[in-house]
Protein backbone atom coordinates (compact mmCIF):
# COMPACT_ATOMS: atom_id res chain seq x y z
CA UNK A 1 0.00 0.00 0.00
CA UNK A 2 1.07 3.39 -0.62
CA UNK A 3 -0.09 6.78 0.33
CA UNK A 4 0.61 10.29 -1.81
CA UNK A 5 2.92 12.77 0.53
CA UNK A 6 0.09 15.11 2.11
CA UNK A 7 0.48 18.68 0.83
CA UNK A 8 -1.31 21.48 3.20
CA UNK A 9 -1.02 25.16 3.13
CA UNK A 10 -1.45 28.19 5.78
CA UNK A 11 -1.78 31.54 4.47
CA UNK A 12 -0.27 34.12 6.74
CA UNK A 13 -2.21 37.37 7.25
CA UNK A 14 -1.13 40.71 5.69
CA UNK A 15 0.97 43.08 7.48
CA UNK A 16 0.11 47.06 7.89
CA UNK A 17 3.14 47.46 5.68
CA UNK A 18 1.60 45.07 2.87
CA UNK A 19 -0.27 46.95 -0.18
CA UNK A 20 -3.31 45.56 0.94
CA UNK A 21 -4.23 43.84 -2.53
CA UNK A 22 -4.42 39.89 -2.18
CA UNK A 23 -3.33 37.54 -5.15
CA UNK A 24 -4.34 34.59 -3.60
CA UNK A 25 -8.25 33.60 -3.04
CA UNK A 26 -9.91 30.11 -1.29
CA UNK A 27 -12.49 29.05 -3.74
CA UNK A 28 -13.61 25.92 -1.40
CA UNK A 29 -12.55 24.05 1.61
CA UNK A 30 -9.37 22.62 -0.30
CA UNK A 31 -8.76 24.79 -3.50
CA UNK A 32 -7.19 28.24 -3.66
CA UNK A 33 -7.15 30.65 -7.08
CA UNK A 34 -4.18 32.29 -8.09
CA UNK A 35 -4.88 35.71 -9.41
CA UNK A 36 -2.11 37.16 -10.98
CA UNK A 37 -1.72 41.20 -10.94
CA UNK A 38 -1.17 43.34 -14.04
CA UNK A 39 2.44 44.16 -13.13
CA UNK A 40 3.57 40.42 -12.50
CA UNK A 41 5.51 38.17 -14.85
CA UNK A 42 1.87 36.48 -15.86
CA UNK A 43 1.24 39.37 -18.26
CA UNK A 44 4.29 39.56 -20.34
CA UNK A 45 2.16 38.25 -23.42
CA UNK A 46 -1.33 37.47 -24.18
CA UNK A 47 -0.23 33.33 -24.30
CA UNK A 48 1.81 33.42 -20.98
CA UNK A 49 -1.49 35.41 -19.25
CA UNK A 50 -3.64 32.85 -20.67
CA UNK A 51 -1.64 30.45 -19.16
CA UNK A 52 -1.48 31.86 -16.09
CA UNK A 53 -5.48 31.58 -16.34
CA UNK A 54 -5.48 28.20 -16.66
CA UNK A 55 -3.36 27.02 -14.03
CA UNK A 56 -4.16 29.94 -11.42
CA UNK A 57 -6.43 26.87 -9.12
CA UNK A 58 -4.73 24.74 -6.53
CA UNK A 59 -5.87 21.76 -4.22
CA UNK A 60 -4.28 21.09 -0.83
CA UNK A 61 -5.36 18.86 1.63
CA UNK A 62 -5.96 21.41 3.96
CA UNK A 63 -6.01 25.02 3.54
CA UNK A 64 -5.50 27.35 6.55
CA UNK A 65 -6.43 30.72 6.33
CA UNK A 66 -5.05 33.68 8.44
CA UNK A 67 -7.62 33.10 11.69
CA UNK A 68 -6.73 29.92 11.63
CA UNK A 69 -5.34 28.97 15.24
CA UNK A 70 -2.18 27.21 16.06
CA UNK A 71 -3.86 24.24 17.85
CA UNK A 72 -6.37 23.67 14.55
CA UNK A 73 -3.54 23.34 12.31
CA UNK A 74 -1.73 21.02 14.56
CA UNK A 75 -4.91 19.11 15.54
CA UNK A 76 -5.40 18.30 11.77
CA UNK A 77 -1.53 18.17 10.40
CA UNK A 78 0.52 16.77 13.38
CA UNK A 79 -1.85 14.76 16.04
CA UNK A 80 -1.89 11.82 13.45
CA UNK A 81 1.90 12.18 12.93
CA UNK A 82 2.48 11.93 17.13
CA UNK A 83 -0.18 8.95 17.48
CA UNK A 84 2.27 7.02 14.64
CA UNK A 85 5.03 7.41 16.50
CA UNK A 86 3.55 6.26 19.97
CA UNK A 87 2.48 3.20 18.09
CA UNK A 88 5.89 2.89 16.81
CA UNK A 89 6.35 4.48 13.35
CA UNK A 90 8.18 7.37 11.30
CA UNK A 91 7.47 10.42 10.28
CA UNK A 92 8.82 13.66 8.40
CA UNK A 93 6.67 17.29 8.61
CA UNK A 94 8.84 20.12 6.76
CA UNK A 95 7.50 23.45 6.37
CA UNK A 96 7.93 24.91 2.75
CA UNK A 97 7.77 28.22 1.30
CA UNK A 98 9.19 31.93 0.39
CA UNK A 99 10.86 34.10 3.22
CA UNK A 100 8.84 35.75 5.57
CA UNK A 101 5.62 33.55 4.83
CA UNK A 102 5.22 32.38 8.91
CA UNK A 103 7.53 29.13 8.11
CA UNK A 104 8.94 29.39 11.87
CA UNK A 105 5.94 30.91 13.69
CA UNK A 106 3.90 27.38 11.92
CA UNK A 107 6.80 25.28 13.01
CA UNK A 108 7.89 26.82 17.04
CA UNK A 109 5.54 29.76 17.51
CA UNK A 110 6.00 31.69 20.87
CA UNK A 111 5.74 30.51 24.43
CA UNK A 112 2.40 31.83 24.94
CA UNK A 113 1.06 30.49 21.23
CA UNK A 114 2.60 27.67 20.40
CA UNK A 115 4.02 25.85 17.03
CA UNK A 116 4.04 22.17 16.08
CA UNK A 117 7.09 21.61 17.97
CA UNK A 118 6.20 22.30 21.64
CA UNK A 119 2.60 20.97 20.99
CA UNK A 120 4.23 17.53 19.79
CA UNK A 121 6.12 17.04 22.88
CA UNK A 122 3.36 17.85 25.05
CA UNK A 123 1.14 15.36 23.36
CA UNK A 124 3.68 13.05 23.53
CA UNK A 125 4.66 13.30 27.48
CA UNK A 126 0.78 13.42 28.26
CA UNK A 127 0.48 10.34 26.30
CA UNK A 128 3.04 8.11 28.20
CA UNK A 129 2.41 9.67 31.37
CA UNK A 130 3.49 7.27 33.99
CA UNK A 131 5.52 4.79 32.33
CA UNK A 132 8.55 6.58 31.09
CA UNK A 133 11.80 5.24 31.85
CA UNK A 134 14.53 6.66 34.73
CA UNK A 135 16.92 8.70 32.97
CA UNK A 136 19.92 6.99 31.61
CA UNK A 137 18.22 3.25 31.27
CA UNK A 138 18.55 3.76 27.27
CA UNK A 139 21.34 5.14 25.92
CA UNK A 140 22.56 5.92 21.57
CA UNK A 141 25.21 3.67 20.47
CA UNK A 142 27.00 5.03 17.61
CA UNK A 143 24.93 3.62 14.64
CA UNK A 144 21.31 5.59 15.35
CA UNK A 145 20.61 2.70 17.65
CA UNK A 146 19.58 2.36 21.53
CA UNK A 147 21.63 0.35 24.14
CA UNK A 148 19.58 -0.89 27.22
CA UNK A 149 20.93 -1.43 30.70
CA UNK A 150 19.01 -2.81 34.29
CA UNK A 151 18.02 0.59 36.15
CA UNK A 152 20.60 -0.09 38.91
CA UNK A 153 23.50 0.58 36.34
CA UNK A 154 21.28 3.74 35.00
CA UNK A 155 21.37 4.86 38.66
CA UNK A 156 25.02 4.62 39.36
CA UNK A 157 25.43 6.43 35.90
CA UNK A 158 23.30 9.36 37.14
CA UNK A 159 24.98 9.64 39.98
CA UNK A 160 28.43 9.77 38.04
CA UNK A 161 27.39 12.12 35.80
CA UNK A 162 25.87 14.81 38.64
CA UNK A 163 28.74 14.38 40.42
CA UNK A 164 30.86 14.93 36.85
CA UNK A 165 29.04 18.34 36.26
CA UNK A 166 29.73 19.72 39.64
CA UNK A 167 33.17 19.16 39.46
CA UNK A 168 33.38 20.79 35.96
CA UNK A 169 31.54 23.94 37.73
CA UNK A 170 33.68 24.46 40.57
CA UNK A 171 36.40 23.99 38.51
CA UNK A 172 35.26 26.39 35.66
CA UNK A 173 34.19 28.84 38.49
CA UNK A 174 38.13 28.38 40.19
CA UNK A 175 39.85 28.96 37.12
CA UNK A 176 37.06 31.85 36.20
CA UNK A 177 36.15 30.53 32.75
CA UNK A 178 32.90 31.57 31.37
CA UNK A 179 30.63 28.91 31.39
CA UNK A 180 28.48 27.29 28.86
CA UNK A 181 25.36 30.21 28.44
CA UNK A 182 22.11 28.13 29.07
CA UNK A 183 18.90 29.29 27.25
CA UNK A 184 15.29 29.06 28.60
CA UNK A 185 12.01 30.09 28.10
CA UNK A 186 11.48 34.22 28.06
CA UNK A 187 10.90 35.02 31.87
CA UNK A 188 7.76 37.40 30.44
CA UNK A 189 6.04 34.90 28.88
CA UNK A 190 4.60 32.19 30.35
CA UNK A 191 4.15 29.03 27.91
CA UNK A 192 0.82 27.44 27.40
CA UNK A 193 0.93 23.83 27.21
CA UNK A 194 -1.11 21.34 24.67
CA UNK A 195 -2.87 19.13 27.44
CA UNK A 196 -4.51 16.33 24.98
CA UNK A 197 -3.32 13.13 26.05
CA UNK A 198 -4.01 10.03 23.26
CA UNK A 199 -5.00 6.85 24.57
CA UNK A 200 -2.41 4.06 22.30
CA UNK A 201 0.35 4.16 24.27
CA UNK A 202 1.78 0.56 25.44
CA UNK A 203 0.56 0.26 29.06
CA UNK A 204 3.03 -2.21 29.71
CA UNK A 205 5.75 -0.88 28.16
CA UNK A 206 8.44 1.62 29.34
CA UNK A 207 9.09 4.84 27.20
CA UNK A 208 12.00 7.35 26.71
CA UNK A 209 11.89 10.43 24.79
CA UNK A 210 15.59 11.62 22.69
CA UNK A 211 15.78 15.13 21.29
CA UNK A 212 18.55 16.00 18.45
CA UNK A 213 18.81 19.48 16.60
CA UNK A 214 20.75 20.16 13.39
CA UNK A 215 20.76 22.86 10.85
CA UNK A 216 21.94 22.56 7.15
CA UNK A 217 23.74 25.75 6.10
CA UNK A 218 25.67 26.04 3.16
CA UNK A 219 25.56 22.29 2.39
CA UNK A 220 26.64 21.59 5.93
CA UNK A 221 25.53 20.26 8.89
CA UNK A 222 26.05 21.26 12.24
CA UNK A 223 24.72 20.35 15.98
CA UNK A 224 22.32 23.25 17.46
CA UNK A 225 23.30 21.30 20.96
CA UNK A 226 26.50 20.56 20.91
CA UNK A 227 28.74 22.21 24.12
CA UNK A 228 30.45 25.67 23.40
CA UNK A 229 34.20 24.97 23.34
CA UNK A 230 36.78 27.82 23.94
CA UNK A 231 40.37 27.77 23.16
CA UNK A 232 43.67 28.95 25.80
CA UNK A 233 42.89 32.85 24.32
CA UNK A 234 39.12 32.30 25.55
CA UNK A 235 38.26 32.72 21.79
CA UNK A 236 35.43 30.73 20.61
CA UNK A 237 35.88 27.14 18.32
CA UNK A 238 34.01 26.94 15.50
CA UNK A 239 32.16 23.65 15.12
CA UNK A 240 32.93 20.82 13.25
CA UNK A 241 30.62 19.78 10.65
CA UNK A 242 28.61 16.22 10.49
CA UNK A 243 28.76 13.67 8.02
CA UNK A 244 25.34 11.74 7.06
CA UNK A 245 25.49 7.96 7.70
CA UNK A 246 22.88 4.96 7.34
CA UNK A 247 21.80 2.95 10.05
CA UNK A 248 22.55 -0.84 8.79
CA UNK A 249 19.89 -1.86 10.86
CA UNK A 250 16.73 -0.21 9.81
CA UNK A 251 17.88 1.56 7.02
CA UNK A 252 17.42 4.85 7.54
CA UNK A 253 19.73 7.86 7.14
CA UNK A 254 20.74 10.12 10.17
CA UNK A 255 23.46 12.68 11.13
CA UNK A 256 26.66 10.84 12.79
CA UNK A 257 28.27 11.96 16.11
CA UNK A 258 25.32 13.99 16.99
CA UNK A 259 24.13 14.99 20.34
CA UNK A 260 20.65 13.25 21.56
CA UNK A 261 19.67 15.02 24.44
CA UNK A 262 17.03 13.00 26.79
CA UNK A 263 14.24 14.93 27.96
CA UNK A 264 11.94 14.15 30.76
CA UNK A 265 9.04 16.99 30.49
CA UNK A 266 8.25 19.31 27.77
CA UNK A 267 9.73 22.45 29.73
CA UNK A 268 13.25 20.42 30.23
CA UNK A 269 12.50 19.65 25.62
CA UNK A 270 11.71 23.43 24.76
CA UNK A 271 14.67 24.81 26.53
CA UNK A 272 17.07 23.04 24.32
CA UNK A 273 14.90 24.15 21.58
CA UNK A 274 15.63 27.70 22.46
CA UNK A 275 19.20 27.05 22.87
CA UNK A 276 19.31 25.71 19.47
CA UNK A 277 16.91 28.68 18.29
CA UNK A 278 19.43 30.94 19.57
CA UNK A 279 22.33 29.30 17.59
CA UNK A 280 20.61 28.62 14.38
CA UNK A 281 22.52 31.52 11.85
CA UNK A 282 19.83 34.53 10.42
CA UNK A 283 20.31 37.58 8.92
CA UNK A 284 18.74 40.75 7.98
CA UNK A 285 17.11 41.33 4.93
CA UNK A 286 15.15 44.02 3.37
CA UNK A 287 11.68 41.59 3.63
CA UNK A 288 12.80 40.15 6.83
CA UNK A 289 14.33 41.40 10.00
CA UNK A 290 15.26 37.78 11.22
CA UNK A 291 15.67 35.83 8.06
CA UNK A 292 16.99 31.92 8.58
CA UNK A 293 19.84 31.15 6.45
CA UNK A 294 20.05 27.63 7.59
CA UNK A 295 17.35 24.66 7.23
CA UNK A 296 16.51 23.04 10.90
CA UNK A 297 16.07 19.75 11.47
CA UNK A 298 14.96 18.78 14.73
CA UNK A 299 14.30 15.06 15.47
CA UNK A 300 12.29 13.20 18.52
CA UNK A 301 13.14 10.07 18.94
CA UNK A 302 10.89 7.67 20.97
CA UNK A 303 12.56 4.61 22.86
CA UNK A 304 10.04 1.77 23.99
CA UNK A 305 10.65 -1.70 26.01
CA UNK A 306 8.31 -3.98 27.16
CA UNK A 307 8.16 -4.69 31.13
CA UNK A 308 9.01 -8.37 32.42
CA UNK A 309 6.25 -10.86 33.01
CA UNK A 310 5.83 -9.54 36.38
CA UNK A 311 5.46 -5.69 35.68
CA UNK A 312 8.13 -4.98 37.56
CA UNK A 313 11.35 -4.45 35.39
CA UNK A 314 12.37 -3.11 32.22
CA UNK A 315 13.35 -6.35 29.66
CA UNK A 316 16.86 -6.02 29.09
CA UNK A 317 16.85 -7.00 25.39
CA UNK A 318 17.76 -4.98 22.77
CA UNK A 319 15.96 -7.52 20.29
CA UNK A 320 12.79 -5.89 22.01
CA UNK A 321 13.68 -2.69 21.45
CA UNK A 322 11.03 -0.61 19.38
CA UNK A 323 12.40 2.79 18.19
CA UNK A 324 10.25 5.31 16.22
CA UNK A 325 11.41 9.15 14.60
CA UNK A 326 9.41 11.97 14.26
CA UNK A 327 11.24 14.92 12.01
CA UNK A 328 10.14 18.49 12.20
CA UNK A 329 12.08 20.65 9.29
CA UNK A 330 11.63 24.07 9.11
CA UNK A 331 13.68 25.02 5.77
CA UNK A 332 14.93 28.43 4.61
CA UNK A 333 12.99 30.76 2.30
CA UNK A 334 13.67 30.44 -1.22
CA UNK A 335 14.30 34.08 -2.22
CA UNK A 336 15.56 36.02 -5.06
CA UNK A 337 18.59 38.64 -4.30
CA UNK A 338 16.75 41.21 -6.17
CA UNK A 339 13.77 41.51 -3.94
CA UNK A 340 16.32 40.82 -0.94
CA UNK A 341 19.29 43.06 -2.25
CA UNK A 342 21.26 40.28 -0.24
CA UNK A 343 25.14 40.87 -0.79
CA UNK A 344 28.81 39.22 0.64
CA UNK A 345 28.19 36.27 2.35
CA UNK A 346 24.50 36.99 2.53
CA UNK A 347 24.18 36.31 -1.14
CA UNK A 348 26.28 32.80 -0.57
CA UNK A 349 23.94 32.08 1.83
CA UNK A 350 20.84 32.75 -0.57
CA UNK A 351 22.20 30.53 -3.29
CA UNK A 352 22.62 28.00 -1.25
CA UNK A 353 19.16 27.62 -0.12
CA UNK A 354 18.25 28.56 -3.34
CA UNK A 355 20.41 25.65 -4.49
CA UNK A 356 19.53 22.77 -1.92
CA UNK A 357 15.59 23.28 -2.60
CA UNK A 358 16.25 22.98 -6.35
CA UNK A 359 17.65 19.76 -5.24
CA UNK A 360 14.69 18.77 -2.96
CA UNK A 361 12.55 20.16 -6.64
CA UNK A 362 14.31 17.79 -8.52
CA UNK A 363 14.33 14.70 -6.05
CA UNK A 364 10.68 14.94 -5.73
CA UNK A 365 10.20 15.23 -9.77
CA UNK A 366 12.37 12.06 -10.36
CA UNK A 367 10.66 10.42 -7.71
CA UNK A 368 7.11 11.19 -9.42
CA UNK A 369 8.38 10.18 -13.11
CA UNK A 370 9.51 6.91 -11.76
CA UNK A 371 6.30 6.12 -9.87
CA UNK A 372 4.35 7.34 -13.31
CA UNK A 373 6.50 5.55 -15.50
CA UNK A 374 6.26 1.43 -16.51
CA UNK A 375 9.98 1.31 -16.38
CA UNK A 376 11.41 3.76 -14.33
CA UNK A 377 15.00 4.92 -14.66
CA UNK A 378 15.37 8.15 -13.33
CA UNK A 379 18.40 8.04 -10.73
CA UNK A 380 16.70 10.40 -7.91
CA UNK A 381 19.73 13.18 -6.71
CA UNK A 382 19.37 12.58 -3.11
CA UNK A 383 23.30 12.69 -2.53
CA UNK A 384 23.49 16.02 -4.36
CA UNK A 385 22.13 17.76 -1.45
CA UNK A 386 23.13 17.02 2.28
CA UNK A 387 19.31 18.02 3.18
CA UNK A 388 17.55 15.50 0.72
CA UNK A 389 19.94 12.80 1.37
CA UNK A 390 18.17 12.91 5.24
CA UNK A 391 14.68 12.66 3.50
CA UNK A 392 16.14 10.10 1.63
CA UNK A 393 14.73 7.09 3.91
CA UNK A 394 11.47 8.62 4.71
CA UNK A 395 10.99 9.20 0.26
CA UNK A 396 11.82 5.47 0.12
CA UNK A 397 8.82 4.08 2.61
CA UNK A 398 10.57 4.28 6.26
CA UNK A 399 7.49 6.85 7.38
CA UNK A 400 4.69 8.98 6.89
CA UNK A 401 5.51 12.14 5.19
CA UNK A 402 3.76 15.82 5.21
CA UNK A 403 4.63 19.26 4.15
CA UNK A 404 2.56 22.35 4.94
CA UNK A 405 3.30 25.27 2.18
CA UNK A 406 3.47 28.57 4.04
CA UNK A 407 2.19 31.57 2.03
CA UNK A 408 2.03 35.66 2.07
CA UNK A 409 -0.74 36.15 -0.23
CA UNK A 410 0.20 39.82 -1.23
CA UNK A 411 0.78 40.45 -4.81
CA UNK A 412 4.00 41.55 -4.08
CA UNK A 413 4.94 37.79 -3.90
CA UNK A 414 2.93 36.54 -6.65
CA UNK A 415 5.56 35.35 -9.05
CA UNK A 416 7.64 33.42 -6.13
CA UNK A 417 3.90 31.65 -5.17
CA UNK A 418 3.60 30.95 -8.66
CA UNK A 419 6.83 28.58 -8.57
CA UNK A 420 6.04 27.35 -4.34
CA UNK A 421 2.28 26.26 -5.97
CA UNK A 422 3.70 24.70 -8.49
CA UNK A 423 6.21 22.68 -6.79
CA UNK A 424 3.36 21.88 -4.14
CA UNK A 425 0.99 20.52 -7.13
CA UNK A 426 4.05 18.25 -7.81
CA UNK A 427 4.65 17.03 -4.45
CA UNK A 428 0.84 15.66 -4.08
CA UNK A 429 1.71 13.60 -6.89
CA UNK A 430 4.69 11.45 -5.61
CA UNK A 431 3.27 8.64 -3.52
CA UNK A 432 4.98 6.95 -0.38
CA UNK A 433 5.02 3.10 1.03
CA UNK A 434 2.81 3.09 3.50
CA UNK A 435 4.57 1.48 7.29
CA UNK A 436 4.12 -1.73 8.03
CA UNK A 437 1.96 -1.90 11.35
CA UNK A 438 4.73 -1.96 14.64
CA UNK A 439 3.52 -5.71 15.80
CA UNK A 440 3.93 -5.89 19.77
CA UNK A 441 4.62 -9.57 20.85
CA UNK A 442 1.93 -10.19 23.50
CA UNK A 443 1.78 -14.03 23.09
CA UNK A 444 5.00 -14.03 25.15
CA UNK A 445 3.97 -11.72 27.84
CA UNK A 446 0.74 -11.41 29.51
CA UNK A 447 -1.18 -8.20 28.76
CA UNK A 448 -1.79 -6.27 31.86
CA UNK A 449 0.97 -7.07 33.61
CA UNK A 450 2.20 -3.68 34.54
CA UNK A 451 -1.00 -2.60 35.59
CA UNK A 452 -1.44 -5.53 38.12
CA UNK A 453 1.67 -5.20 39.49
CA UNK A 454 0.97 -1.23 40.11
CA UNK A 455 -2.34 -2.58 41.88
CA UNK A 456 -0.68 -4.96 44.14
CA UNK A 457 1.66 -2.61 45.18
CA UNK A 458 -0.43 0.16 45.79
CA UNK A 459 -2.47 -2.53 47.86
CA UNK A 460 -0.54 -4.23 49.68
CA UNK A 461 1.52 -1.10 50.89
CA UNK A 462 -0.68 1.49 51.30
CA UNK A 463 -2.14 2.78 54.43
CA UNK A 464 -4.90 5.15 52.78
CA UNK A 465 -8.47 3.39 52.73
CA UNK A 466 -9.04 1.82 49.71
CA UNK A 467 -12.80 2.83 49.22
CA UNK A 468 -10.96 6.25 48.15
CA UNK A 469 -9.06 4.96 45.31
CA UNK A 470 -12.67 3.70 43.56
CA UNK A 471 -14.09 5.44 40.43
CA UNK A 472 -11.60 6.03 37.86
CA UNK A 473 -7.86 6.09 39.27
CA UNK A 474 -4.45 6.85 38.22
CA UNK A 475 -4.20 3.28 36.80
CA UNK A 476 -7.09 3.90 34.26
CA UNK A 477 -9.70 1.63 35.39
CA UNK A 478 -12.60 0.90 38.25
CA UNK A 479 -11.83 -0.52 41.23
CA UNK A 480 -14.77 -2.10 43.27
CA UNK A 481 -15.82 0.20 46.29
CA UNK A 482 -14.64 -1.55 49.66
CA UNK A 483 -16.33 -1.47 53.34
CA UNK A 484 -14.78 0.55 55.77
CA UNK A 485 -14.52 -2.44 57.95
CA UNK A 486 -11.37 -3.61 55.83
CA UNK A 487 -9.76 -0.34 55.62
CA UNK A 488 -6.12 -0.65 57.47
CA UNK A 489 -6.05 -0.40 61.33
CA UNK A 490 -4.00 2.97 62.64
CA UNK A 491 -1.33 1.07 65.02
CA UNK A 492 -1.70 1.91 68.77
CA UNK A 493 -0.08 4.41 70.26
CA UNK A 494 3.36 3.80 72.64
CA UNK A 495 2.65 6.68 74.80
CA UNK A 496 2.60 6.30 78.10
CA UNK A 497 0.03 9.08 79.02
CA UNK A 498 -2.91 6.91 78.98
CA UNK A 499 -2.15 4.92 81.93
CA UNK A 500 -1.73 1.20 80.32
CA UNK A 501 1.24 -0.89 81.12
CA UNK A 502 3.92 -1.87 78.69
CA UNK A 503 2.45 -5.76 78.64
CA UNK A 504 -0.76 -4.43 77.44
CA UNK A 505 0.48 -2.10 74.69
CA UNK A 506 2.22 -4.52 73.45
CA UNK A 507 -0.51 -7.01 73.40
CA UNK A 508 -2.81 -4.45 71.55
CA UNK A 509 -0.09 -3.58 69.08
CA UNK A 510 0.21 -7.93 67.61
CA UNK A 511 -3.26 -7.87 67.84
CA UNK A 512 -3.67 -4.70 65.53
CA UNK A 513 -1.15 -5.96 63.33
CA UNK A 514 -2.63 -9.14 63.17
CA UNK A 515 -5.74 -7.46 61.89
CA UNK A 516 -3.69 -5.77 59.02
CA UNK A 517 -2.66 -8.88 57.97
CA UNK A 518 -6.13 -10.06 57.72
CA UNK A 519 -7.44 -7.13 55.75
CA UNK A 520 -4.05 -6.84 53.66
CA UNK A 521 -5.22 -10.61 52.11
CA UNK A 522 -8.82 -9.49 51.34
CA UNK A 523 -6.69 -6.39 49.38
CA UNK A 524 -4.89 -9.12 47.68
CA UNK A 525 -7.88 -11.37 46.66
CA UNK A 526 -9.61 -8.01 45.56
CA UNK A 527 -6.56 -7.35 42.81
CA UNK A 528 -6.68 -10.61 41.62
CA UNK A 529 -10.63 -10.55 41.17
CA UNK A 530 -10.30 -7.00 39.60
CA UNK A 531 -7.55 -7.58 36.91
CA UNK A 532 -8.56 -11.46 36.45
Amino acid sequence: CVDPVEVSCRLRPLMSTDSGQRCIERVSETSLKLIPPARSSGHKSREEMMKAMEQRFYTFHNIFMENESQKAIFDRLAMPLVEDLIKGKNGLLFAYGVTCSGKTHTMIGQASNPGILPRCLDVIFNSIGENQARPYIFLPDDNNGMKIQPEYQAALMKNSVERQKRQEERLRKKEGRPGTPHVEEKPDEIRIPDNTKLECANEDSAYAVFISYIEVYNNYIFDLLADEHIDQLGNPILPESKKVGEDPRRKVMYVKDVNEVEVKSTEEACAQVWRGQERRRKAATILNDSSSRSHSVFNIRLVQAPYDEEGKQILVNKELLTISQLSLVDLAGSERASRTNATGGTLKEAGNINNSLMTLHACLEALRANQLSNKPNRIVPYRESRLTLLFKSFFEGQGKVKMIVCMNPRVEDYDETVHVMKFAEMTQDVVVARGQEVQFDENVLQPGRRKQNLLFKRISGSAEPLAELTNRNSFGFNLPAVPPAFCLPPLPSWSSQDGTTSEDKLQAILAALHERQKRKKYRLRLCVDTTA
